[in-house]
């Protein structure tokens, strides 16, 4: 089953994409550190919600995102 990986909301209008932490194609664990992105005075992570395989990345650094936004995919277990 895939699982859309969302942006929750951040509190901030101004979040930039900055990081992952895994490539297409990895294990991902639930919980676990997968990517990063930017707001006024902070680095937020971006947690697994289910455990499984990376298998889309929709996000550049630098990418402007909103709440809600598709960073990506998982496959899950």
């Amino acid at each position: 089953m895939t699982t859309p990986l969302l942006l929750p909301e951040m509190g901030s209008s101004a979040v930039t994409f900055s990081l992952w932490h895994v490539s297409v194609g990895e294990r991902v664990r639930l919980g676990e550190r997968i990517a990063e992105v930017l707001i006024p005075g902070a680095v937020v992570d971006v947690s697994a919600p289910v455990a499984g395989v990376l298998t889309e990345c929709h996000m550049r650094l630098g990418d402007v995102l909103s709440a809600g936004q598709l960073l990506g995919v998982i496959d899950g277990e």
